[in-house]
């Protein structure tokens, strides 16, 4: 690498480690381990901490009772079995000031690790032993080893960075570091992409000043702006992909205009019913619930996408019971209006009959012109396609899908399979797929065109219940307009939810199970797994099934529902539930999503600490949807303050998206941007929680940019994009 013209980040792709001095083929391998294949790699490996040893924390300050990170070198080590057999290693560490005792109990490994003359961080807190100073099981951070050619001076009296070491790669902190050190003084300056009126405007340093900032601060005052620079770098690429993403598709769009009159939505239960009206206005008459004022705007949100030439690509989040299956049913009586078809597509078969059986009852006596029917209309049609379905079924459905005759179908991923074709698909409802990525999206996106006869873009609407943080959401469905369901329709009582832990609170959680079973009501029990497992005590929903049969239910009908039973028996567990066959059904989170039975008002969940909040939040959501009260207990003591946060959490709050932040702070955004397609597009140093501005104003200049010239006057932006995304995506954003 030479120190010429400023440098690309796509160049320091272009460069392996193995260019660097000191990396040789062992290294190299250990380097790829971590995933670190070139220099740029290499360079967003960002430090988790640093030590300022221009403010060095002298041994002699240290008081008992001080938690505090200290450095010094490891004077003498040795190490011993107590009567107990615990390995005990005992090091004394020093500075210019004084020393102290480090012990580590069962650490033997650690007497190899801080041999004599190794220098380290040591972050733990100073207790008093006979007397003396000491640090029990500290965390330790190496930073010299014992070898003279891992020394450098040149660290005394500077800010350093501590990089997440690898015992398993074998490689310290203090390698990395070096390796970035030397990469950044042979990089030279670095070319900025981002234009100077979006640095002026959020006063960003530079790209050169945020490398050096982050990896080798000269305070560590640099820290923050280098950090702040590069969290806002991460942010705009995504949205600029985003964005660009949404500009191609527009541009390659060719859509339907459907007309969806507002005024239709102006209609109140119970109104006459008029052949001549329009379906959405005949079904929001006839339907049982007045629409509340957040369907109402979502709705309207809705008409405004579907009246445009534009295909809709819209994102409906709704907490459970917010009514977004109404909203859903409304715009595909829009698109049928117009002569076409919807197509609703589900991730499992037990959720797919549900919305079958909620379709044909809510969509019941309506109706369509059809010349080829006597009286000239026939009854709308909601079919079922899923992988289950007998040859001569599935054709049937396909018959009817491809000559118009079905004006619904609801499915699995059955929906996808080259042999499914249309007349004129008009609209894809998505439900409960918010682990759908952008390419997933676009994907069925383009083959909702290829399978209908009309060549055209269908409308598109997400649905999900699992509330997202609004930040989250602007990452994971950029490429989405967002509609919000924030009201629960009017009538709905709020579950109640207890936390029972000891033996009279569970006994008192079956008393409460059977006394709404006495009166008439229903019950879930959801178990973590599906059998008993040595390794994890947790309840088994085939060994709770029987224990609860023939103790705290005994006498009551007992269901047993999981995803390892086959299609046809799990239909007929739930048939048998539904009907009142069955009082209690004792499932696993198969029943997590989308099954409504509105007689059931109490649910039970086992080891609740094991599932996540947003988990719980969706069991508790089956049930609170008839008139009656309705209870969600969770059982068993937390066994750790995360789990406590989550079920204290659940049982004070029951707003999905005030719990949603909440998990996002438990969580981090890690787990929950996992639903989006990993890769170099992974935000290593932005946050979700604390980086809300940066998001905000990366979206804001993204879409700015995007619009006003689509990047063509941003070559070096563009470059740098191509480094985010493979071949086929450059090729679909840039090819113009």
């Amino acid at each position: 690498m030479s120190e010429a013209a400023p440098r690309r980040l796509r160049h320091l792709g272009d460069v392996p480690v193995s260019q660097l001095r000191h990396v040789g083929e062992k290294r190299t391998a250990a380097l790829a381990t971590l995933g670190i294949e070139n220099v740029f790699d290499l360079l967003t490996v960002y430090p988790r901490r640093y030590i300022d040893r221009t403010k060095q924390l002298d041994l002699s300050d240290l008081g008992v009772g001080d938690e505090a990170a200290i450095f010094g070198e490891v004077q003498k080590i040795s190490s011993r079995r107590t009567k107990q057999g615990r390995t005990m290693v005992n090091a004394t560490v020093a500075d210019a000031t004084g020393s102290m005792k480090v012990v580590f109990f069962n650490q033997p490994w650690r007497e190899r690790q801080l041999t004599s003359g190794v220098q380290a961080l040591f972050f733990g807190k100073v207790t008093d032993y006979r007397g003396e100073r000491q640090m029990t099981n500290p965390v330790v951070d190496v930073i010299v080893g014992a070898s003279g050619e891992e020394r450098d001076a040149a660290k005394v009296g500077r800010v350093v960075a501590i990089y997440p070491a690898s015992g398993k790669a074998g490689l310290t902190s203090w390698e990395l570091g070096g390796f970035i050190e030397e990469s950044l003084r042979r990089a030279g300056p670095m070319l900025d992409p981002v234009p100077a009126w979006v640095l002026e405007e959020l006063a960003l340093v530079d790209r050169t000043s945020s490398l050096w900032g982050i990896h080798l601060p000269g305070e560590l005052e640099d820290v923050a702006p280098a950090r702040r620079r590069l969290a806002f770098d991460e942010l705009l690429r995504l949205q600029l992909l985003l964005a660009l993403r949404r500009r191609r598709l527009e541009r390659t769009a060719a859509g339907i205009a459907h007309s969806f009159d507002p005024d239709d939505l102006d209609v109140s239960p119970g109104a006459l019913r008029n052949p001549a009206s329009s379906l959405v206005r005949q079904f929001l008459g006839g339907h049982r619930y007045q629409l509340t004022s957040a369907q109402r705007r979502v709705l309207h949100e809705i008409a405004i996408d579907m009246s445009s030439v534009l295909p809709m690509h819209r994102l409906l989040q709704g907490d459970v019971g917010s009514g977004k299956t109404l909203v859903a049913e409304t715009a595909m009586l829009a698109v049928i209006d117009t002569g076409r078809q919807a197509a609703m597509m589900v991730p499992t078969e037990v959720l797919a009959e549900q919305h079958l059986a909620s379709l044909r009852r809510d969509l019941e006596g309506l109706g369509r012109a059809d010349l080829a029917v006597l009286g000239g209309e026939r009854p709308l049609s909601v079919q079922l396609l899923t992988g289950r379905l007998k040859v001569r079924e599935r054709q049937a459905v396909l018959d009817g899908l491809a000559s118009g005759a079905v004006d619904v179908v609801v499915g699995t991923h059955a929906l996808l399979t080259d042999d499914v074709h249309f007349r004129a698909l008009g609209l894809i409802v998505i439900d409960e797929q918010h682990r759908f990525g952008v390419e997933q999206r676009a994907k069925l996106r383009d083959k909702g065109r290829a399978m209908s006869d009309e060549a055209c873009d269908p409308d598109l609407l997400v649905m999900t219940a699992t509330p997202i943080p609004r930040t989250a959401a602007m990452v994971l469905f950029g490429d989405l307009d967002r509609s919000v369901l924030d009201e629960l329709p009017s009538g709905r009582i709020p579950i109640q939810t207890k936390w029972a832990v000891t033996d009279d609170e569970v006994a008192a959680s079956w008393q409460l199970v059977r006394d709404e079973v006495a009166a008439g009501r229903r019950a879930y029990v959801v178990c973590p797994l599906v059998e008993g497992s040595d390794r994890v005590e947790a309840a088994s929903a085939v060994n709770e099934h029987l224990r609860l049969m023939e103790n705290e239910l005994h006498g009551l009908a007992v269901g047993l529902l999981h995803g390892q039973m086959k299609g046809p028996e799990k239909d007929s567990v739930m048939e048998q539930f539904r009907q009142g066959d069955l009082d209690v059904l004792v499932a696993t989170t198969v029943i997590e999503v989308g099954v409504d039975v509105p007689e059931a008002s109490v649910m039970v969940i086992e080891d609740a600490w094991r599932f996540g909040l947003a988990q719980l939040h969706q069991l508790r959501g089956r049930v609170g949807r008839g008139s009656a009260s309705s209870y969600c207990v969770v059982l068993g003591a937390a066994p750790n303050d995360d789990a406590t946060q989550r079920l204290e959490a659940l049982v004070n709050l029951t707003d999905g998206f005030a719990l949603a932040e909440i998990d996002l702070d438990l969580r981090g955004e890690g787990t929950i941007l996992g639903a989006r397609q990993q890769g170099r597009s992974d935000l290593r140093l932005a946050s979700l929680r604390n980086d809300e501005d940066l998001l905000l104003a990366a979206q804001r200049i993204a879409t700015k940019m995007v619009v006003d010239g689509d990047l063509e006057h941003e070559p070096e932006m563009i470059d740098e994009l191509r480094l985010f995304v493979d071949d086929e995506e450059a090729n679909f954003l840039f090819k113009s």
